[in-house]
């Protein structure tokens, strides 16, 4: 393990696309979603502690979860929980973590992880973490980890890179293409040039705070006074000049527009479980193709459905299929799988009469 390996797991989303199971009290990061007996947060941080010090890893989330945070990590000390006061984007999330992390450590790299992605080959997800660390640490650049598309996805960015090795398993990248529409992934599949952008990246605080004064100095003079100010001023500094930060991504901000960045085309078994339809594409299948996430239930005639069910009820189905079928204590939820983008949009014809339900 290096001292100046440091993690920071990115814990702050709502993941709307998983209501009803996931909710603005607790969104889908404190939720056993593959019925494992551990979080999505829980098991991002799991795979971290054989790679770096306990010490250096941090969670970034909104300030309502920091509770939260500290019940499913309870290995975590409460400074390496960095609790936002308002949703800003990742550009102010992360350039907050980097100076706070500078604070006690300004020869750190910093690898930033989503909280809520499912990777199943952990043993080479660390190797190739460290050898994005190494290179990191050696280097002026950004490293990204780049996913062999499986499928032509509108729903993730992009990453078109030189297939040409720089060094070990490392790519410069040439450009990073939005969410394309279909005929544009079909595209970028079919030139095999194209990885998933996985929203993983490592860097030193030397060269993140330099692109940060190139690329958004605005913002940089916005948070530079923590480096300065004395420890018991930071919570106060948080609540009197985050909220005021701009609403940018760090991919818009910095990534898109910095010279030396490269990536790790990574097969690490992994998914952004960003929707129920992949989260059913991720767990064990019945012989009619069904994804039974409950004890009490009962099945007739039904193929390529979904079934969670959080409560103690006996469910009974016949002559269904390609269907999304979820249930809390409070909400049944019964969707066409092929219409699953539309659960996000729902939130907003819930909120309209149910808000209690969100």
């Amino acid at each position: 393990m290096k001292n100046n390996h440091y993690i920071a797991i990115m814990a702050g989303g709502v993941g709307s696309r998983f209501w009803p199971a996931s909710r603005e009290a607790r969104p889908k990061q404190f939720i056993d979603m593959l019925g494992m007996g551990r979080s999505l947060l829980q098991m991002t941080y799991d795979r971290f502690t054989p790679l770096v010090n306990p010490e250096n890893i941090f969670c970034v989330t909104n300030q309502a979860y920091v509770n939260l945070v500290s019940q499913h990590l309870e290995e975590l000390p409460p400074a390496n929980i960095i609790g936002e006061p308002s949703r800003n984007n990742t550009a102010p999330s992360v350039l907050l973590t980097t100076l706070l992390i500078a604070r006690e450590n300004p020869d750190a790299v910093i690898g930033f992880v989503p909280s809520d992605h499912l990777i199943v080959k952990d043993q080479h997800y660390r190797e190739i973490c460290t050898e994005a660390f190494d290179f990191a640490q050696k280097n002026d650049a950004i490293v990204t980890l780049g996913i062999h598309p499986g499928r032509p996805d509108t729903g993730f960015g992009y990453i078109n890179y030189n297939k040409k090795c720089t060094t070990g398993h490392i790519h410069k990248v040439i450009s990073f293409r939005e969410k394309p529409d279909l005929a544009t992934a079909e595209q970028f599949i079919q030139s095999g040039d194209y990885l998933w952008n996985a929203g993983m990246f490592f860097m030193s605080i030397r060269t993140l705070l330099h692109n940060y004064k190139l690329h958004a100095p605005a913002l940089y003079d916005m948070l530079t006074p923590f480096l300065s100010a004395g420890e018991e001023k930071v919570p106060g500094l948080i609540k009197e000049l985050y909220p005021a930060t701009p609403n940018l991504s760090i991919d818009y901000a910095i990534i898109e527009k910095a010279e030396d960045v490269y990536t790790i085309p990574s097969d690490i078994g992994w998914s952004d479980l960003g929707t129920w339809n992949s989260l059913f594409q991720q767990v064990e299948k019945d012989d009619s193709g069904n994804a039974v996430m409950c004890n009490h239930i009962i099945l007739e005639n039904v193929s390529n459905t979904l079934v969670r069910n959080n409560t103690d009820k006996l469910v009974i189905l016949r002559d269904v299929k390609d269907l999304i079928i979820v249930e809390e204590e409070d909400v049944l939820l019964i969707y066409p799988m092929n219409k699953e983008q539309e659960i996000k949009q729902l939130g907003d014809k819930v909120r309209a009469k149910f808000e209690q339900y969100l």
